[in-house]
């Protein structure tokens, strides 16, 4: 109303009251369109006005939408620390527990009501591929998205057979991360094309499951005896599967086929 009544004053300053009729038509036009550019003027800040509410009440909208509970799952807490920070900073996205231990990842996730679980491959308790395939078995409206280090072809293969919706290594960038966590949370599937296309090349695992148990007990106790008193096994049938281990991986020695089986991914889940 202000911006109309300043208009009219604008088209008829310094026309006296009662004064006659002006006689030429063109002074009469001037003030007339004097007059209708004021008003326009007027109805383009009412619709200014109009659309900037618009989009203040959108924005009100898009912040009341639920955002994504997250999980986090990672031994080392700097790097889950950053990964919290990291995620805070999204709108959408809110970390509602951190866990050290792939053994608790299943009932935190319960606890939080978290619906995305990002998870560490190597973690004490469990590693993320046996925690992605609980919570796949146990919770199936949390999803996990295994997050590690260790891009390894047999990774891969392993954690999607064990129900992870995708897999991202830690040096991701913040945003494509982001975005990995809200294709997840929609029921998408994120895997890097590039370890997809390793683990195809490299196939399954070639070992049995008992080679590769003593193949991850030969890391912790490098020696045939070592590893035959730690899983009650014969000192031949230790050295059985360590010779079928060696041979399946082009090894020379039991350390070098420790070394191509870590390398591959084989010796998880």
């Amino acid at each position: 109303m202000t911006a109309d009544r300043t208009a009219i004053r604008a088209a008829t300053a310094g026309v006296p009251a009662g004064a006659p009729a002006a006689p030429s038509g063109s002074a009469a036009s001037g003030t007339a369109a004097a007059g209708t550019a004021a008003a326009g003027t007027a109805a383009a800040g009412t619709a200014a006005a109009g659309t900037a509410a618009s989009g203040a009440s959108g924005g009100a909208a898009a912040a009341g939408a639920p955002r994504i509970r997250v999980l986090l799952a990672d031994d080392q807490a700097l790097v889950r620390g950053a990964l919290a920070s990291l995620l805070s900073l999204e709108p959408d996205i809110e970390v509602v527990a951190q866990v050290d231990r792939g053994d608790v990842v299943v009932a935190e996730a319960r606890r939080s009501g978290a619906t995305v679980a990002l998870l560490d491959v190597e973690m004490p308790g469990a590693d993320g591929l046996s925690a992605a395939r609980a919570l796949s078995a146990e919770l199936p409206a949390c999803r996990s998205l295994i997050v590690t280090t260790f891009g390894r072809p047999g990774y891969l293969r392993r954690a999607l057979e064990a129900g992870a919706a995708g897999f991202v290594v830690k040096d991701t960038p913040a945003e494509q991360l982001a975005d990995a966590v809200r294709r997840v949370a929609n029921g998408f599937r994120v895997v890097d094309p590039v370890l997809a296309a390793e683990s195809l090349a490299a196939g399954p695992s070639p070992l049995t499951p008992r080679e590769t148990e003593v193949l991850i007990s030969f890391r912790t106790a490098p020696t045939v005896a070592g590893v035959a008193a730690h899983l009650h096994l014969s000192v031949g049938t230790v050295r059985n599967h360590l010779s079928s281990a060696i041979g399946k991986t082009a090894a020379r020695n039991a350390t070098e086929a420790l070394r191509v089986a870590a390398d591959n991914g084989w010796l998880l889940g």
